[in-house]
């Protein structure tokens, strides 16, 4: 299974609930592999710590292996790192993946991470992909690569109006490219349920029709403290209501 996690806005959580899946597939035993493609590197200090600093092959790597002609082409995996956690393997983003995106753009280097990460299907049960807040080279690289889609979504007005113009793009890209992505669901983010506006808002989705996720994840400062210390939820604090609700919202996306 291939999951994109993408949203064209920032701050909604897509490296916080993109690790926060995959490191629950891995905790219960599944072979994950987590691609970063944003080159904030979120996801890779997530998981990785300061060790995210270190110079290590990656996505950047990766991609600038598909401008360059060699007899002996390197494998996907030279470019996949072990992380702390068992089952868990990560392609780490870096700020090369700024350099390289014109040169990716212009050589229509489009369809090469879908190659790789089918290459890799017989070596993870769960692969998942953190995409940067824009629609560009490696946003489209990933939504081609996946099967599915997952859109978080933050409560927000805003949010809600930009979400039509992700779901239109999303459908072009199912047009044009992978007629086999589905949008899996839209994931509720920073809910708060003793707040009307934010039960409104979910609630038009709904009505809409839109596929919302259940449960929906808390707003909690727990979050936070997992940032500071890299450590996913379900290592830091397997009891706490916000892990619980990562944990159900995985078994749902398991169970389809």
């Amino acid at each position: 299974m291939r999951r994109v996690v993408f949203n064209q806005k920032g701050g909604v959580g897509k490296s916080t609930i993109t690790s926060n899946l995959a490191a629950i597939a891995a905790y219960q035993g599944r072979r994950t592999l987590l691609v970063d493609l944003d080159r904030q590197g979120n996801s890779s200090r997530y998981l990785l710590g300061e060790a995210a600093d270190a110079e290590q092959p990656g996505a950047a790597e990766f991609f600038e292996t598909t401008l360059k002609f060699s007899v002996r082409n390197p494998k996907t995996s030279d470019f996949i790192i072990e992380t702390p956690w068992e089952n868990l393997h990560l392609m780490p983003a870096s700020p090369l993946l700024d350099e390289l995106h014109s040169k990716l753009e212009s050589r229509y280097k489009i369809y090469k991470l879908r190659e790789a990460l089918v290459e890799l299907g017989e070596d993870y049960d769960e692969i998942w992909i953190d995409t940067p807040p824009s629609l560009n080279f490696y946003t489209r690289s990933a939504l081609i690569a996946a099967e599915t889609c997952l859109i978080p979504f933050d409560c927000d007005e805003f949010a809600r109006r930009a979400l039509y113009e992700l779901l239109d793009n999303v459908k072009e890209i199912q047009a044009d490219h992978n007629a086999e992505l589905e949008v899996e669901g839209i994931i509720v983010n920073q809910f708060q349920a003793r707040a009307a506006l934010p039960q409104r808002t979910v609630q038009a989705l709904i009505d809409e029709g839109l596929p919302v996720l259940a449960p929906y994840l808390s707003a909690s400062v727990k979050v936070k403290e997992s940032h500071e210390l890299a450590r996913p939820m379900i290592h830091l604090d397997p009891r706490h209501k916000l892990t619980q609700e990562f944990v159900a919202l995985y078994e749902a996306l398991r169970q389809g």
